[in-house]
């Protein structure tokens, strides 16, 4: 069955539009709460809330926490955190699920509510499937006596600060090392300078001052076109910029290049290589194919998924691999940690940098990353792309000219009327031209 409320991650929207006002958000809590409780071994199901730096946070938490309440399930609010930390929270205190306020990379005007399993893991969407079943239920609250109890984790980013710093050896530390941080105003504004801090880097941070509306606001891991200057102004060797929820990084280095979240994973899968065979790796249908054919060489298998880092932890876990992640940034170590985590990204990487001695240009230089082309072909709602024989005619030719040295990707977009085609070609010009032949056979159908 197609889920109506639930998307790639949680539900998400515009706060004041359906779904994300007050009477739904009450209503989906008291859902979450009965289901989780049913699925859970736990004599009395707590659940942990976090959230990030929105405005609309303190309204959503309320009303999810009144459901929960009302389905007689115990609540631990722990604040502005990043959505890392609650899947790492969750697991640690043994809780039967964790909930994060957040729409990760969006304007402040957008929130989302997402959840954990107590593994720390997003819920399958047959459990998603049995939420969006009991709302349809509508909402009875127990008797007085069973309402579930709210405390405050007062601790919660200390713990979360120690769990980053675990992830690295004890004899790794960072001193010398001069940061620069970009933490979007959001939910890492605090806990990203402490855990860098503390293990000796001078950090220099910017954009840690939210006010509740300036989350993501030309700043973070979607607005890096400055970032190597910041870095470089700064004084600075490397730059770290996280999301608004803190689960994707950038990084950046003072001679002008930005590195995605290919070459971030890259860096880690080397490092990891220096130490014992890597099974696998994981990416999605945007993972660039430089990635794809530098691991080939290196004799590991590569997967892709569709987009969304909840399909690549999913991939991971069937094949029984560590490592994976997106090219926006999600990186995925699950030796380390259950999902993308950028503080936890961050420390593999400097780690790397640490231990070998080397740059962030030394340690991808025999990764080259292809020029990736995008056109945007807007269509009539509808329109079935897989039955015009011109546009796959065009695709199969092009799959043909760049066998072994790129490839094609054509996919609708989730959210408008919109065909995507992309193009990785050693050259940018070839990219752009072969995509090019490839639109214009849709162009020649309108005319």
């Amino acid at each position: 069955m197609a889920r109506r409320y639930f998307g790639t991650d949680g539900v998400r929207g515009r706060v004041g539009s359906f779904p994300i006002v007050p009477d739904f958000v009450v209503r989906l809590g008291h859902a979450a709460g009965l289901v989780l409780a049913r699925h859970s071994k736990d004599a009395h199901p707590t659940v942990l809330i976090g959230k990030d730096t929105r405005i609309s946070g303190y309204m959503l938490e309320a009303c999810l926490q009144a459901g929960f309440s009302s389905a007689g399930v115990d609540i631990v609010l722990c604040g502005p955190i990043p959505t890392p930390a609650v899947a790492y929270l969750t697991q640690a205190l043994r809780l039967t699920a964790g909930v994060v306020i957040s729409a990760s990379h969006n304007p402040y005007t957008d929130n989302g509510i997402k959840f954990f399993s107590s593994e720390g893991l997003k819920l399958p969407d047959e459990i998603e499937q049995e939420i969006e079943s009991e709302l349809d239920r509508g909402m009875q609250s127990i008797d007085s006596d069973q309402l579930g109890k709210a405390v405050r984790l007062d601790d919660a980013q200390g713990r979360y600060i120690e769990f980053c710093k675990s992830t690295i050896s004890g004899k790794v530390h960072f001193k010398g090392m001069k940061l620069y941080l970009d933490t979007a105003n959001g939910a890492a504004y605090k806990v990203a300078p402490a855990v860098f801090h503390e293990l000796g880097a001078i950090v220099t941070v910017e954009n840690n001052h939210p006010n509740g509306l300036n989350i993501n606001l030309n700043c973070g891991a979607t607005h890096t076109e400055t970032l190597s200057d910041r870095v470089r102004k700064a004084g600075c060797d490397v730059g770290l910029s996280f999301d608004g929820d803190a689960d994707r990084l950038i990084m950046a280095d003072a001679e002008g290049r930005v590195y995605n979240g290919d070459q971030l994973l890259y860096i880690i899968v080397c490092d990891r290589l220096r130490k014992h065979p890597v099974k696998g790796v994981a990416g999605t249908l945007m993972s660039n194919y430089g990635l794809e054919k530098r691991l080939r060489e290196l004799s590991i298998p590569f997967e892709r998924t569709k987009v969304g880092d909840r399909y690549v932890v999913e991939k991971l876990l069937e094949k029984g691999w560590l490592y994976g992640g997106e090219s926006s940034g999600h990186v995925l170590c699950l030796d380390r940690q259950t999902t993308g985590d950028g503080i936890v990204t961050a420390m593999q990487v400097l780690s790397a940098m640490r231990r070998t001695g080397q740059s962030l240009a030394e340690l991808t230089a025999d990764l080259h990353m292809l020029p990736q082309v995008l056109i945007n072909c807007r269509l009539e709602p509808g329109f079935d792309w897989m039955q015009q024989k011109p546009l796959l005619e065009a695709k199969a030719k092009v799959d043909s000219l760049l066998e072994g040295r790129g490839r094609v990707l054509i996919r609708p977009s989730g959210t408008e009327p919109v065909l995507r085609i992309m193009v990785e070609a050693p050259e940018e010009a070839e990219a752009r031209r072969l995509a090019e032949e490839i639109a214009s056979t849709l162009r020649q159908r309108k005319n």
